[in-house]
Formats: structure tokens, C-alpha cells, sequence
């Protein structure tokens, strides 16, 4: 039998007995009303705020993850411009050193055609030239290749009906090349139709 104003219900480990009253028969003060409905209504309240904090920290990592990745991805792309750059400096610099050089294989060169490249000098003009073919110097221009304008300087020009394309005649002066740049062009006499 159960009181008026008690409800009972059964939860498999017992009866629990939940006192619905308004006012309270011991201190005859009214209670706050919360029913069942409330209480599970406040409950899911709860736990739609904590879902939306979980969302929003959710959010919060995934933005802070991309955020992360960008700045990696830039980082990396930092490191990659840096080596760059690095690279292209040290291939400027070999540039200029080779460049200021290049008068002394001109006069090795004028040296053997004339045949006073002779003896130690000739052994020491061999090296020379070795070792800036070692890093990387390239000699261009010769005589019966086509015309190119970015390697070849003309200096004088004179037609031939036996040349289909502008064709080097002659090579005044022979053109270097350095890591794909073109350090001084061969200066050379052009033939066209």
C-alpha cells in the first residue's frame, strides 16, 4: 500500500520511494517542485551544453590542427626557399670568380695558338683550365653550328646561299657557360642567306 503523495517505483535493486509533496510534513515549508519530467528535461540541457562544448572544442582542435599544418607546409617551403637561395648565392659568387678569370683562358688559349703555350706553361694552362671545367665552367662556339642569339654575340655577318639558317662562320672569341647562365657569348662572324 503506498502513502498519498509518495510514489514508488521499482528499479531493480530495491523500491525507491520519491516524496511528491509540496510542503514538507517536518518543517511545513513548500519545497520546490521538480518533477521527473523537469529533472530529465534539465538533465538534457545539460548534456546538450556539454555536447556543444564538446563541438566547440572539437572546432577548436581541428582549426588549431589546420593551423598547425599551414604553418609546417610554410615552415617547409621556408626551408626549401632558404636552400634555394643558398644555392643561387654560391652559384653567383662562383660566377663572378670565374668571370674575372676568363681573361686569363683567353690569353692560354691565344697562347697555344700561336704555339707559346709550351713546357711547365702548358702544364700549368692544362690544370687551369681542367679545374674550372671541374666546377662546372662550359666552353661554347664553334665554327658551323646554327646561329643562336642568346649565346652567340654576331660581329660581322655576310650572306652564303649555301647555308639554309644563320650559321657561325667563325669563332672570334669562344663564350663560357656556368650552372645553365650564360657568362660572356661567343663573339663570332654569322653566315645567312
Amino acid at each position: 500500500m503506498s502513502n498519498p503523495g509518495h510514489e514508488e517505483e521499482n528499479t531493480g535493486e530495491g523500491v525507491r520511494v520519491s516524496d511528491k509533496r509540496r510542503i514538507d510534513p517536518e518543517t511545513f515549508e513548500v519545497r520546490e517542485s521538480a518533477t521527473r519530467d523537469e529533472a530529465l528535461a534539465a538533465e538534457d540541457a545539460a548534456a546538450s551544453a556539454l555536447e556543444g562544448d564538446v563541438a566547440g572544442v572539437e572546432a577548436k582542435v581541428a582549426e588549431l590542427t589546420a593551423d598547425l599544418q599551414r604553418v609546417h607546409a610554410e615552415y617547409a617551403n621556408y626551408r626549401k626557399r632558404v636552400e634555394r637561395d643558398r644555392v643561387v648565392v654560391q652559384e653567383m659568387a662562383v660566377a663572378g670568380a670565374i668571370n674575372e678569370l676568363l681573361p686569363v683562358l683567353d690569353d692560354i688559349e691565344r697562347a697555344r695558338e700561336h704555339g707559346e703555350l709550351e713546357g711547365a706553361f702548358r702544364t700549368v694552362g692544362e690544370a687551369f683550365e681542367a679545374a674550372l671545367t671541374k666546377v662546372g665552367l662550359e666552353r661554347f662556339g664553334a665554327s658551323g653550328e646554327e646561329f643562336d642569339p642568346t649565346v652567340h654575340e654576331a660581329l660581322t655577318s655576310e650572306e652564303n646561299d649555301a647555308v639554309s639558317v644563320p650559321t657561325v662562320t667563325t669563332v672570334y672569341q669562344p663564350g663560357y657557360r656556368f650552372a645553365g647562365r650564360v657568362l660572356r657569348p661567343a663573339r663570332v662572324a654569322v653566315a645567312g642567306s
